[in-house]
């Protein structure tokens, strides 16, 4: 397999389809790190439909009949090869793995993001060179170390010696809102995302009974810390969920996505719903892409999820026909799963699915 060089000025810039730049005091250059082939720019698109036609591509990556006791390492590597990360470029570079442990209990580990996972990626972006640490900012969990306790996060990390940081709890610096939908005009984020050079989101594939789905942008309400926002993040929810999904995203450092669709929750999701079994791993450079593959494979409108309207065209794109595909084939993938039968989420559906109440 050809890797592209992605170190060139052409791979990335704030108007392809990708976040926004955290700072101006973080020194990364997006244009050195990701790509998605075939990018072009968005300049003098004034409607969303035009902005969906004229979107960039986004590689997604999906492998299946993955396990957690299999070679995830050998699968995640394989996934970000095929998305076209530059592995040349994360030598040194801090690397923020961003789990979901909204709130961890033993009794249902289809809740949050399986310890495996989160090993296997920090033991990929270690042997390319990073100076990996793992974060969180439990949304509904004030005590964090019972978060690691019952996700069992804590004694794998500790196991592999991988450094894990707090971020419900860390100093915090406000950086500005660069999605500008809903009225917030900036976020106060932690220290170890401000002084990320890469956040990768490794979110549990759920179903969410607002949003629909929550995978890699959802996830990242997780970067929003409780000691500013208080627990579970009203201010947040009061800005409306869609709109403050994607200004997270658009003023987050880069960010990419690791998903564990290994055991999914279906139902009444993020946190009561039941477990599904899919086997899959998904990767990707650009969350929106897969996000939008994730709906598609949980028989779902990607275009009916509410963030994901917003995003597309302006952080990556949710047409199929803009989304390479690598790896496995979404389409024989495809498992429906169950969710709330409510009426702000019947649209997510093209034709009658499975409900529950």
């Amino acid at each position: 397999m050809t890797i592209p060089d992605l170190s060139k000025p052409q791979a990335i810039s704030p108007t392809n389809g990708t976040n926004a730049p955290a700072s101006e005091n973080n020194s990364f250059d997006r244009r050195t790190l990701l790509m998605s082939s075939g990018a072009v720019l968005l300049a003098g698109a004034a409607y969303f439909g035009v902005k969906e036609y004229l979107s960039p591509t986004a590689r997604v990556f999906i492998a299946r009949g993955q396990r957690y006791d299999g070679p995830l390492v050998q699968t995640i590597a394989d996934g970000l090869i095929a998305t076209g990360i530059d592995t040349a470029w994360l030598r040194g570079k801090n690397v923020l793995l961003k789990p979901n442990l909204v709130e961890p209990t033993r009794r249902a580990p289809h809740l949050t993001t399986h310890p495996s996972v989160v090993v296997a990626t920090a033991e990929v972006f270690t042997r390319w060179g990073a100076v990996v640490t793992v974060g969180e900012a439990p949304g509904h969990v004030r005590d964090t170390e019972m978060a690691l306790a019952e996700s069992q996060l804590g004694p794998a990390l500790a196991s592999a010696k991988i450094p894990f940081a707090d971020l419900n709890y860390q100093t915090t610096a406000w950086l500005p809102n660069h999605g500008k939908t809903c009225k917030l005009d900036g976020f106060h984020f932690p220290q170890a995302v401000v002084q990320a050079d890469l956040i990768v989101s490794l979110p549990k594939l759920k179903t969410h009974h607002w949003a629909g789905i929550t995978a890699a942008m959802k996830n990242m309400y997780g970067t929003i810390p409780g000691i500013r926002y208080g627990w579970p993040k009203n201010v947040l929810h009061y800005n409306g969920i869609p709109q403050t999904v994607h200004d997270i995203n658009a003023s987050l450092p880069n960010t990419i996505t690791v998903v564990d669709a290994i055991t999914c929750m279906e139902g009444d999701g993020p946190i009561m719903g039941t477990p599904k079994q899919l086997g899959l791993i998904l990767v990707g450079t650009n969350p929106t892409a897969v996000d939008a593959t994730a709906a598609r494979i949980m028989g779902l409108r990607p275009e009916g999820v509410s963030y994901l309207q917003l995003a597309a065209g302006k952080l990556g794109p949710i047409a199929q026909r803009h989304i390479e595909q690598r790896g496995e084939s979404w389409q024989e993938l495809v498992s429906p799963f169950e969710i709330l039968d409510v009426p702000h989420l019947r649209s997510l559906r093209d034709k009658p699915g499975v409900f529950v109440t």
